[in-house]
Order: structure tokens, then sequence, then C-alpha cells
């Protein structure tokens, strides 16, 4: 199972995570992915994210070091 670190969290393919874009937003991890940058989240909302850069994208990868997790 993939899985990787959010600010001290474990986070696994299922989890939901936050992140700004624009504004605070949340996705649902639906896959992980490891990049010479770090890893990367893949992301999902099924209502669509907000926001000038991504918004009425229903799935966008973020960083997982600009993620945080409860």
């Amino acid at each position: 199972m993939k899985t990787c670190m959010v600010h001290d969290v474990l986070v696994k393919i299922g989890d939901t995570v936050a992140f700004k874009s624009d504004i605070e937003q949340w996705g649902v991890v639906i896959d992980i992915k490891k990049s010479w940058l770090g890893d990367e989240l893949v992301l999902e909302n099924k209502h669509g994210f907000d926001g000038h850069y991504i918004g009425g994208s229903t799935i966008t990868t973020q960083m997982a070091r600009d993620c945080w997790a409860d």
C-alpha cells in the first residue's frame, strides 16, 4: 500500500488532506507518486475544487509538504 508522511501524519490512499490553492480546501488521496521534488498526492474532490488556479477541476496534484492532515 502506498503511504507517505504529511507533517508527521502517515497518509494513505483514501485519506483526506487539506491544502491551500487560493483558499484552504480538501481532497481525498487517490494516488501517491514519488518524484525528485518529493512525494506528490493526487487528490480528488467530486464536488470540484475552488479558486482561480484549480477551480472547477475534480482532480489535482499537490506536493505532500504543502498539505496537512488530522
